[in-house]
């Protein structure tokens, strides 16, 4: 364990400002997963030197060399099994980093022989980044004109979960457009809209300030070509269709035609009618008299409507 009376009338001192820290801030970027060396401008550490390292805005200690004594307090912490410090230098070494690594670190040095120091250690850790992905936009075939000469197709370039990195549009070697971002945890997307028979070579590029990724793409017919056959496929069902809904049209027109022929001019008939006729008949009677005309008896029938 370190001297209570050295350790607590040296953490004493630095928090009265006595080692005040200076202005100037070390920044340093590191990929999640790998390991960052924070280096301090000692050469060798000396018998008396007490050198302390501590992390974060309450100054928590992590790592301290006293009387030539490493000790590394990171039980129960995110630092736990990753912290390595040197015993010669002084410097802090962390292994495996991760994203909650980020932040302010600080290193505080006591030497009888080259008096007091103070520097301070910006640390950003970004996460690995993926692949963008170049994907022809789903509405670009319900979207554009039929009556263009030219056929255009629009992309989409895409990439997930990321944070603090800018997606861009290249072609060739010349930047078209890009979008930037600093939340964490979000998905970007980027539209080109590009002619169908283009033959130039266009790159998605993700990158933050210490790696990138690129996607290429050498044809635009690997993607577009889908929105011009769906066109094709429409034109060819509509002149298919056509055709058979002229036909139907005209024997629906045909019937109505023929049904109307039958009714009569103005009368509107809600049902059929059906008529029967009867053939009359004439009985004769005898003359009972020369003045007396025949008389003709004539019997009807009944007529049923």
């Amino acid at each position: 364990m370190i001297h209570s009376a050295s350790f607590f009338g040296l953490f004493f001192m630095l928090s009265n400002g006595v080692f005040g820290d200076t202005d100037e801030v070390k920044s340093v970027s590191v990929m999640e997963g790998d390991s960052v060396t924070l280096q301090t401008d000692v050469t060798e550490v000396q018998r008396d030197d007490q050198i302390l390292w501590t992390f974060g805005p309450r100054g928590t200690r992590i790592a301290e060399i006293h009387r030539q004594n490493i000790y590394i307090d990171a039980t129960g912490t995110t630092f736990e099994k990753i912290l390595q410090i040197d015993n010669q230098t002084g410097s802090l070494t962390i292994r495996n980093i991760r994203t909650e690594h980020t932040g302010l670190y600080k290193l505080q040095i006591v030497s009888n022989i080259r008096g007091t120091s103070n520097q301070r250690f910006s640390v950003t850790v970004y996460v690995r980044l993926p692949i963008p992905a170049i994907t022809r936009d789903s509405l670009d075939c319900s979207s554009s004109s039929s009556s263009s000469s030219v056929s255009r197709c629009s992309l989409l370039c895409s990439a997930v979960n990321v944070s603090h990195v800018t997606l861009s549009w290249y072609k060739g070697n010349s930047l078209l457009s890009n979008i930037s971002v600093s939340d964490l945890s979000i998905s970007l997307s980027l539209p080109l809209e590009v002619e169908y028979q283009d033959n130039n070579t266009y790159s998605c590029v993700l990158n933050n300030p210490i790696s990138n990724q690129t996607k290429h793409l050498d044809n635009i017919t690997q993607l577009c070509h889908t929105c011009s056959e769906q066109r094709s496929s429409f034109m060819m069902a509509t002149a298919l269709i056509a055709p058979l809904l002229l036909v139907v049209i005209a024997v629906v027109a045909g019937l109505i035609y023929h049904r109307n022929c039958k009714q009569p001019g103005n009368k509107v008939n809600t049902h059929d009618e059906e008529m029967h006729y009867a053939e009359p008949t004439f009985c004769t009677q005898p003359l009972q008299s020369m003045d007396v005309i025949a008389e003709d008896c004539t019997v009807y029938s009944t007529v049923v409507i």
